[in-house]
């Protein structure tokens, strides 16, 4: 056999890393490449008018799925833009209304789209951000907020946007939305909501949630990348961030792609047809993993219910998490750290800290996540390398 002959047998993956992109699902498949010849649904002739019909049945599909009016889904390039579109036109459009600048309240555990969109709108906007508190299981202490908002340069401001995420992406804690929304019409305060970790794993039902936007990403359930939407309420006033032709209610200007829609509402279709029975599947999963991980010595478990189904958060005291995650990669598991990563660069957790993570511990945090194609061998997977992976790990020590 030739020393470049790929031929030979490889040792199988386990993909326990869904938390940051789950593999196509054989529907999206199906629907994109039926839609790959699509023409530009801008165009007045027939191939326009025939992808716009495929684009628009995709919208319809989705905006049904998650408790939407089909004009109130907007497409964009995925979570990160819709998370910035949401809460940056929020605020910028409310601040043209009032004038002034204004508040922004988040909280600590937001994922980096969130935070640097709001970093971005003090730095450049003059937005006051005040963070809501979290406990030790990151969960937002609502009650709590009543607090800093008392703050006169706080209660005196208009408040232009509020925002949280209704699952975390480290831990999968599953957030009090609802009460954090109540808090917000409190302050006449529209709301933006992260859903990229949520929809398509628990119910969602944007009409009846109270928040004016919303955003989601079509691979954490099994569309493709680069496709996401942002919902947006028809009496919400949100401001462009881009200038165009002015596509998506003049909301997202830019040639929309037809394919990836049409395999994002196919993905969707098919996660919320098959949710409960997936959910089921996954918690099995997700508990036998847990339970074989807690019997090691030294863990610290970080998910704690509610959370999302397929998420296992938890640090191995004395050992680094990118040690963990490269000898479990050369065991064939792919699995992550959960801290927020830029560029393959791993960095402490920002979520960690807020709950109350001592750093030592927090450095050995490692996420494995499952979805809709994990099986029992995955499961099986970990568990038969774990003691060693945690062994090696230990004994490569602290850097």
């Amino acid at each position: 056999m030739s020393s470049t002959d790929d031929s030979r047998t490889t040792r199988p993956r386990h993909h326990l890393d869904h938390a940051a992109t789950s593999p196509l699902r054989p529907a999206a498949r199906e629907a994109m490449i039926a839609a790959l010849g699509a023409g530009n649904p801008n165009s007045q002739y027939a191939e326009g008018r025939a992808a716009r019909k495929i684009l628009e049945e995709a919208r319809e599909s989705i905006a049904a799925d998650l408790g939407a009016e089909p004009v109130e889904v907007v497409f964009t390039s995925g979570g990160t833009e819709a998370d910035n579109l949401g809460l940056r036109g929020l605020y910028l459009a409310s601040a043209a209304k009032s004038g002034a600048p204004g508040t922004v309240v988040t909280t600590p555990v937001e994922h980096d789209a969130i935070r640097k969109a709001a970093a971005h709108l003090a730095e450049h906007h003059g937005a006051r951000v005040v963070e809501a508190p979290v406990d030790a299981a990151g969960r937002v202490c609502v009650g709590a907020l009543r607090e800093p908002c008392a703050d006169p340069a706080v209660a005196d401001a208009p408040h232009h946007a509020w925002t949280c995420q209704w699952a975390n992406n480290e831990t999968g804690a599953i957030q009090p939305v609802d009460e954090f929304i109540a808090a917000a019409s409190d302050h006449d305060a529209p709301v933006h909501v992260d859903a990229v970790q949520a929809v398509g794993h628990v119910p969602v039902h944007f009409g009846k949630s109270g928040a004016a936007t919303l955003a989601a990403s079509a691979h954490k359930f099994g569309g493709p990348r680069g496709i996401g939407v942002l919902l947006v309420r028809r009496s919400t006033s949100l401001t462009a961030l881009n200038a165009g032709g002015g596509q998506e209610r003049g909301l997202r200007s830019g040639t929309p792609d037809v394919a990836a829609a049409a395999g994002m509402a196919a993905a969707l279709r098919t996660a919320t047809t098959a949710m409960e029975e997936e959910r089921r599947a996954v918690v099995t999963l997700r508990d036998r993993l847990l339970s074989g991980i807690r019997d090691l010595d030294g863990i610290v478990v970080h998910t704690t219910e509610p959370a999302l189904p397929g998420h296992v958060h938890v640090s191995v005291t004395g050992a680094e998490g990118d040690s963990l995650i490269m000898l479990l990669d050369a065991a064939g598991i792919s699995a992550a750290t959960g801290s927020a990563c830029a560029a393959g660069v791993n960095r402490a957790s920002h979520v960690l800290e807020a709950m109350g993570v001592d750093v030592a511990v927090s450095r050995g945090a490692l996420r494995l996540t499952l979805g809709w194609d994990s099986t029992a061998a995955d499961v099986d997977a970990v568990l038969s390398v774990m003691g060693d992976t945690v062994a090696r790990a230990r004994a490569a020590g602290m850097a």
